[in-house]
């Protein structure tokens, strides 16, 4: 638990049995073809397990996307305690489904101070959404920029990019 300037953050716990099965339901629409229908804010995240080595999937939400860039930014909402936060970590090569797209990413982790400028860009596009999320993970937030900020401060933020070898073919048109 790190902690702020208002006390300690309380990280939520990830949902289980029913909540769960229904937290999953994205991924099976993924699999049967229906991802588009989320749009550009949600992506399927493939990753490898850090003990088993086992394929897993994650339904994250996509806090940035830069098309130019090819590269997609999520936050942990559940800190970095998520299974999923602790798999890239572990092994940051994945890929990702966004939309009917599969797409080689490497995961880097961003300071701080970078996740406290993205917080602040995210909480001006969809404020309410921003407000809900600082609420959601305890953390405190007055609907400023500056509290999305601090609060930005406190959630774990990683940036998927493509890997070296996905980079070179879409330079060279193959992609």
């Amino acid at each position: 638990m790190k902690p702020s300037a208002h006390g300690p953050v309380r990280r939520p716990k990830p949902p289980t049995g029913w909540k769960r099965s229904l937290a999953r339901l994205p991924i099976h629409m993924y699999r049967i073809g229906l991802g588009p229908l989320f749009g550009k804010r949600l992506m399927l995240l493939i990753h490898t397990g850090r003990f088993s080595g086992v394929t897993r999937k994650v339904i994250l939400e996509v806090v940035e996307h830069d098309p130019r860039a090819g590269s997609w930014t999520v936050a942990s909402g559940f800190g970095t305690r998520a299974q999923w936060y602790r798999n890239l970590r572990r092994t940051p090569q994945a890929t990702i489904q966004f939309g009917r797209r599969y797409h080689a990413v490497t995961a880097h982790f961003l300071p701080a101070e970078e996740g406290a400028r993205t917080m602040a860009r995210y909480a001006e596009a969809h404020p309410r959404t921003a407000q809900r999320l600082c609420a959601f993970m305890g953390l405190p937030s007055d609907g400023t920029p500056e509290g999305f900020r601090r609060a930005g401060e406190q959630i774990p933020f990683v940036r998927l990019e493509p890997s070296p070898a996905f980079r070179s073919a879409a330079q060279s048109g193959r992609h």
